[in-house]
């Protein structure tokens, strides 16, 4: 027996708490019987931007524009023997605005995309027998909802005649059909013998209307929490059915969490990597599922919950277990390998203990949070074990990777003494992504000659941006510097890693003002370089290199209270660095390898969120030709490689000599580069891309 669901959406399927939404949305994800249509008076455009937010869930077939559009949302292609048929005598927009245009009391709705109809707004009381005797004479139906939606439609049009006869193309019975809305509008609908729900809240006059129609579902949630009683009403889904939803069908893991115990409260980090924001954002912006992160050091300690809205799952890590498997397995063996400096790789058996150990923990976590068939997103290298720790124990489950990181060249991964162990977890992933098709190629090659791999995951590139509302806003808002600079400010935001490569952008300078003697006194390089956490040492030789050249050449150039190098070893808020954005002249990022490097990103937002904030015209971003944004940037950005000092000074030199108009050329394409994606985006289309990746039944798991 089919089962179709036909929810109106703002009121219905858009209402209620977002609890209610979620709980909705994977209601129905467990439940693939069920067909879901639209039936909405919006426009195929307006359906479009409802099917950006994560929490609706995506429908099979759209009814749209009050019943005059049939959509097949497959495609998002007209079914047009349907269409034409509610269609026909239709007398087209112009000729219903042109009759009624003697109606002062309609305000035609400018601002709504409309096909097949033509939408006003009419306040109660003015809708008379002589406009609606005026919509009849040509030859349309009209229907007024809300108190104030006055819609002009072909003679056949409404929800309830679209839904019949798509309903008689693709067999579909009454008795198969729930039907759920909340105003006059959707009054068709209900009038076809389907089961039906009004949900609570809904509009009197559609209340009124159904008095004396057969029995009709009155839930007492409203909006999406009264479907979901309709639903658990009939039996399409059950309570056992809910009580599995206490299990995800979405599970995302990443070994830093988003929130640390600051002794009294807990916090955000003060200088969080790219993919924690990233994540938040996509949460409070309602990815659904479980993240399940780290618990350790001081954060064991929390005498209080945290109150984020973040729905967090913790892997409680002693002390010793996160040494281990942190500062040495992950910073120590396998980072100087990733950033493509095996020479520097050390490699210890308790260490790589500890990395296994942890790996487990993690995927033990995941199979616990996901239910039956759900989607796992990993991130980073500092999981790669748990792929194939989770084919073994769960295969129903679909995993995908996000390498935030550059990727080695197979070669230089071969260097690993546990190659093969990743090798083979690795192969075990249903998906794998990059922010760069360089990365994709490498990881695609390190895999081509594994024996017995019947099929590499599937590879896909999608780089990462930002959230640039958020940048702008602060930039909007920003607060003044605390530490002025002396003439021309040349900014590097990074935290301490030799692969971001401090040292050579030190000497750099000091070479640029061997050679230009009229930026002595003239200009700073603001260094704001936040050390690790207590406890990795992989960057120490780095930091007593670095501390050691801003000595020696700020002594050498030190006059009349100028020093070249201004070093702030410390974390600054977000508010903080994009004021150093907007402060900058020159934004320098020189990283000899860089899975992404968001910082540029939000370089570009910041500056181009207030384009007249400079007199001189706004700043210049220098990128290292080897990181992930010089992929998408290119030429936009001043290219720099780090591997070169002269090369480093060369471009720096450039771009203090570019002129304002050349500054805002380069800024403008930038910023259009840049773009407008939302976090919550990336993150859909990458959790989309993992669950379509194995669509066929799967076995359950293991118990």
């Amino acid at each position: 027996m089919s089962r179709i669901l036909v929810t109106d959406l703002d009121g219905t399927l858009l209402g209620g708490t977002r609890d209610d939404r979620r709980r909705l949305r994977d209601a129905l994800a467990r439940r693939p019987d069920v067909t879901l249509v639209f039936a909405t008076g919006r426009g195929l455009a307006s359906v479009r931007e409802v099917l950006r937010d994560p929490l609706v869930p995506k429908p099979r077939w759209i009814i749209a524009d009050v019943g005059a559009t049939v959509i097949d949302a497959a495609d998002f292609t007209a079914v047009e023997p349907v269409q034409d048929q509610l269609r026909a005598g239709w007398p087209g927009p112009d000729r219903v605005r042109a009759a009624l245009r003697r109606f002062p009391a309609l305000s035609y709705q400018h601002g709504v995309q409309q096909d097949g109809r033509c939408s006003y707004h009419l306040a109660p009381g003015r809708l008379t027998g002589e406009l609606t005797a005026a919509v009849e004479a040509l030859g349309c139906s009209w229907v007024y909802s809300a108190g104030r939606y006055f819609d002009v439609l072909p003679l056949e049009a409404s929800k309830g005649n679209a839904l019949q006869t798509l309903a008689g193309k693709l067999g579909w019975r009454p008795d198969e059909m729930l039907v759920a809305g909340d105003s006059l509008n959707d009054l068709s609908l209900f009038r076809l013998g389907a089961h039906a729900v009004v949900v609570a809240g809904a509009e009197p006059a559609l209340l009124a209307a159904l008095a004396a129609a057969p029995p009709v579902h009155h839930p007492r949630r409203a909006g999406a929490g009264g479907i979901h009683a309709a639903l658990r009403h009939l039996g399409w889904v059950s309570p056992a059915t809910d009580r599995c939803a206490r299990r995800h069908s979405l599970v995302v893991a990443y070994h830093r969490p988003p929130l640390h115990w600051n002794g009294a409260s807990w916090q955000p980090p003060a200088s969080p990597n790219g993919i924690l924001p990233t994540l938040t954002s996509a949460f409070a912006d309602g990815l659904p599922g479980v993240w399940v992160t780290a618990l350790t050091g001081d954060d064991r300690q929390a005498t209080r919950p945290h109150r984020s809205g973040l729905p967090l799952s913790f892997v409680p890590l002693g002390t010793a277990e996160w040494s281990g498997y942190f500062h040495r397995a992950c910073k120590e063996t396998l980072w100087p390998v990733l950033m493509s400096e095996p020479d520097r790789s050390r490699f210890d058996e308790q260490a790589w203990a500890a990395y296994r150990a942890v790996n487990a923990r993690f995927a033990q976590q995941v199979s616990a949070e996901a239910a039956l068939g759900a989607t796992v997103w990993l991130h980073d290298y500092n999981l790669w074990l748990v792929p194939g720790l989770l084919r073994a124990a769960r295969p129903d489950l679909r995993t995908g990777l996000f390498h935030h990181t550059p990727f080695p060249p197979p070669d230089v991964f071969a260097t690993l003494p546990v190659a093969a162990e990743l090798r083979a977890s690795l192969a075990s992933l249903d998906w794998a992504g990059f922010h760069t098709a360089r990365f994709a190629d490498r990881f695609r090659r390190t895999l081509a000659d594994l024996p017995d791999l019947a099929d590499l995951p599937r590879i896909a590139v999608h780089p990462l941006g930002i959230d640039r509302p958020a940048i702008e806003n602060l930039a909007r808002r920003r607060t003044p510097r605390r530490r002025p600079a002396t003439g021309r400010v040349v900014l590097s935001v990074e935290r301490l890693d030799y692969a971001k490569a401090p040292v050579q952008k030190v000497d750099a300078i000091d070479h640029l003002l061997t050679h230009r003697r009229e930026l002595r006194g003239r200009l700073t390089f603001r260094l704001v370089c936040p050390p690790p956490e207590p406890g990795i040492t992989a960057y120490d030789t780095t930091r007593r290199q670095l501390e050691r050249r801003i000595t020696e050449i700020n002594t050498k150039w030190r006059h009349d209270g100028w020093q070249p190098v201004d070093y702030l070893p410390r974390s600054l808020s977000a508010a903080e660095v994009v004021a150093e954005y907007l402060a900058a002249e020159v934004f320098w990022v020189t990283s000899l390898q860089d899975g992404m490097n968001l910082t540029a990103k939000e370089f570009i937002a910041a500056q181009s969120a207030l384009p007249q904030h400079r007199a001189d015209g706004p700043g210049i971003l220098v990128l290292s030709r080897h990181t992930g944004a010089a992929a998408e940037l290119g030429d936009a950005a001043l290219l720099t490689d780090p591997h070169s000092s002269e090369d480093l000074s060369t471009v720096l030199a450039r771009a203090l000599a570019l002129t304002p108009a050349e500054r805002r050329r380069h800024m403008a394409q930038l910023s259009r580069l840049l773009g407008h994606g939302r976090p919550a985006d990336w993150a859909e289309r990458i959790t989309g891309a993992i669950r379509d990746c194995r669509a066929e039944v799967l076995p359950a798991p293991r118990r």
